[in-house]
């Protein structure tokens, strides 16, 4: 079927009524938590064939996700759905005022391939509890997810209300070119830019999903072994192909040496003496990417790692130490298992070096200082983050997850999600028993001008 065909349809199937239903909407997450449940061996498979991703981290970070998203709706919609009372200011006198979430009708959801279930079906849960239609187009990097995808709406939904449109960039240009009511897309800073510059032409809201150079800090009061531990975690999870993941480490110049030893001890640990024997240690997605982060590496500066495997597509978790903010591996996010380690001796210095330089999706800071946590978190303008952890923000349904300036706009997950594919329509319904006259003409009438100040006082 065309994509022409497809929006034609839908958009008959929205304005038909029938998504506006919570009932159906319930029903709806009802019928993909259950294929969700059917498929699981087939998603697993597929994310092993994509990424090596082993069965374990495919339920951890993508499978596992998505069935709590869909719970946390199902509990929640129908409250999420009611219109919301708010306060009526006297001068409206005699009336009740309330915001109404309104679906915003065709929504085109674009995903990643570094998690590439995930981020394609946890936006489409909170998509659908809101009420749209949905148009899908999953990564052509990950074929064996999309394919998967693809069976599982085929499965679930006729595809006037969710379809899966796969393919490559011919496909994403055609969608792009075409007018939805909301986009959602989660990619590369590149390729947002140009998400954000179509849907300019139609006026179109978007969500813009990207990523950046996340920072870790580390400062001479934090417990080095645990930070070493999480760090190692948040870094390598997907072999270090998360835009999440802790980009580079800035390490108070007193513990850098500590800190440095700790990690590699840690690798050794999580990942054993040869990560690439490791089966639960998964692969680039491709050569391209390969060969990217290959040429971050600078053999001079690794501490740990350094291995690579051109045929199993395959970077060893890989450390390097003494590097400056000039290096190759500063210049750009990194999207693999390559972790520098810069240091700082000051607050006034790190906030000087973070404040100019592009807005990172996440920031992380390992420490036992309150105030210090206290003014990194305030001072430094970052997406989201942790104190003393690193990646697990996202993984509640309590919280939106999105970034600010150039690591993206908008967020989405739970109640936040909900109201992302939302739009709040602001009504006032005024009763006809009683119609106060000062605001209509003439308005020089006795005292009417008083009256009018107390109103609106």
């Amino acid at each position: 079927m065309s994509i022409d065909v497809i929006l034609e349809k839908q958009r008959a199937f929205f304005q038909s009524g029938a998504t506006l239903s919570i009932d159906f909407r319930l029903k709806a997450l009802k019928k993909l938590a259950q294929e969700v449940d059917f498929m699981e061996s087939e998603i697993c498979d597929a994310l092993k064939r994509d990424l090596g991703k082993s069965d374990y981290e495919a339920f951890m970070c993508e499978i596992g996700m998505v069935k709590s998203e869909i719970s946390y709706m199902l509990k929640n919609l129908r409250r999420f759905a009611a219109d919301k009372r708010v306060y009526t200011p006297l001068a409206q006198f005699a009336s009740k005022s309330y915001t109404k979430p309104s679906p915003y009708g065709n929504v085109l959801i674009m995903s990643p391939w570094n998690y590439p279930f995930l981020l394609a079906i946890e936006p489409l849960v909170d998509a659908i509890a809101a009420g749209n239609t949905v148009v899908i187009k999953p990564s052509a990097y990950a074929p064996a997810t999309s394919s998967v995808v693809e069976k599982l709406i085929t499965n679930c939904f006729p595809q006037e209300f969710v379809s899966v449109v796969t393919g490559g960039r011919k496909e994403n240009a055609e969608l792009l070119n075409k007018k939805f009511d909301f986009v959602f897309f989660t990619g590369s800073q590149e390729v947002g830019k140009e998400v954000l510059r179509h849907a300019a032409e139609t006026l179109t809201p978007v969500i813009l999903e990207l990523g950046g150079k996340s920072p870790c800090i580390v400062d001479s009061t934090a417990n080095i072994k645990l930070a070493a531990k999480r760090i190692v975690f948040g870094k390598f999870l997907n072999c270090g192909q998360t835009c999440v993941a802790p980009d580079h480490i800035l390490c108070h110049s007193s513990v850098k040496d500590k800190l440095a030893a700790e990690i590699c001890r840690q690798i050794r640990l999580q990942y054993g003496e040869s990560a690439l024997s490791n089966a639960d240690y998964g692969k680039i997605v491709n050569k391209k990417h390969f060969d990217r982060i290959c040429s971050l590496i600078d053999d001079k500066k690794v501490i740990y790692g350094g291995k690579t495997n051109a045929e199993t597509l395959q970077i060893e978790p890989t450390v390097m130490d003494n590097v400056s903010w000039d290096d190759a591996v500063m210049q750009q996010e990194i999207f693999g298992p390559v972790l520098p380690i810069l240091n700082f001796k000051s607050y006034d210095e790190l906030y000087r070096r973070l404040n100019n330089r592009p807005k990172p999706l996440a920031l992380y800071i390992f420490s036992r200082d309150k105030n210090c946590i206290r003014e990194v978190t305030e001072t430094v303008s970052f997406g989201g983050g942790c104190v003393n952890d690193t990646i697990i923000h996202l993984a509640t349904s309590e919280m939106g997850f999105g970034g600010v300036g150039e690591s993206g706009m908008g967020s989405y997950h739970g109640k936040t999600g909900f109201d992302a594919f939302s739009h709040h329509k602001s009504i006032v319904d005024k009763k006809l028993w009683i119609d106060l006259p000062m605001r209509y003409q003439p308005y020089n009438r006795k005292n009417y001008g008083k009256l009018l100040r107390i109103f609106l006082k």
